[in-house]
């Protein structure tokens, strides 16, 4: 099963190696776009809707695996890592 897209309070953790940070993603999305033209034929879009979403898989980056990638409570994480240095 892929993990869901991770929001403001979930972040993606792989169990094999414990990485937080760095996942390959590979996704499909079907948008709605507004395009426009300036008068030299440039294009820009101007405004995406995202109609759909499909997360095919997603990769921990470290060890390559693809069936230890979670999605965690971003509090849990900052928990277990400890107090962090200010300063």
């Amino acid at each position: 099963m892929t993990p869901a897209i991770p929001d403001a309070t979930h972040r993606w953790r792989c169990s094999g190696c414990g990485n937080l940070t760095r996942f390959d993603v590979r996704r499909t999305r079907r948008t709605t776009e507004f395009w426009h033209f300036d008068l030299a034929g440039e294009p820009v879009v101007e405004e995406t809707e995202l109609r759909e979403e499909t997360v095919e898989s997603v990769a921990c980056r470290w060890c390559g695996r693809d069936d230890a990638v979670e999605r965690v409570l971003r509090k849990d994480v900052d928990a277990a890592d400890g107090p962090r240095a200010t300063g």
